[in-house]
């Protein structure tokens, strides 16, 4: 059941006001006993009347317009669906291809359905598994800065704005053993098979 989210009263409390005014109540007396304006109570008892006293008739409205007179005609939104699929385009180009507004563009394709791109599946992650930890060998090179002299972190003093260190040349080879509960690194996983 669709319920206004300010309304005043539920549909019991719409349905005691109908039943009190049908008793013989005043509609100003029924409403200062159920605090709401004349006017409330007035639309409640003659929507009752009009649903032929259905508890159906109780229920809120939507608030969506009856009619929409500036909405495009049905083959220039199929125009701009056409574009949009054809090209793949957001909205802003098929504005520009279609000659409409970016965002008469938008509400027509988010009405069709198709204002988001489709998700491309991922193909799984490349995982290696062995059945016995440390049979792959993972081989990693790299090379570490050699420092002259202490920074300022030891020495307190920042005065010094000379290099203070120089980058080695060889490099240092670490070997580890691969285990099946550590992933991969991103450069092997990117790897060709």
């Amino acid at each position: 059941m669709y319920l206004h989210a300010n309304a005043k009263l539920g549909l019991a409390g719409r349905f005691a006001l109908v039943r009190a005014i049908e008793s013989g109540l005043s509609l100003n007396a029924a409403a200062a006993a159920f605090s709401v304006s004349p006017a409330t109570a007035h639309r409640w008892w003659h929507r009752w009347l009009d649903g032929g006293r259905d508890a159906s008739a109780l229920l809120d409205r939507s608030s969506r317009p009856h009619r929409s007179p500036r909405l495009l005609a049905a083959e220039l939104q199929q125009r701009i669906c056409d574009c949009r699929r054809q090209t793949g385009w957001g909205p802003r180009l098929v504005a520009a291809a279609t000659g409409f507004a970016h965002s008469t563009v938008w509400k027509v394709l988010k009405r069709a359905g198709i204002s988001r791109r489709t998700l491309t599946v991922k193909e799984p992650a490349n995982r290696y598994e062995w059945p016995c930890p440390g049979d792959l060998l993972h081989m990693d090179v790299c090379s570490y800065a050699r420092f002259l002299r202490p920074g300022h972190r030891v020495t307190g003093d920042r005065s010094q704005r000379s290099r203070n260190w120089m980058p080695r040349d060889e490099g240092r080879l670490r070997l580890r053993a691969r285990d099946r509960r550590r992933p991969l690194s991103t450069r092997l996983r990117r790897a060709p098979r």
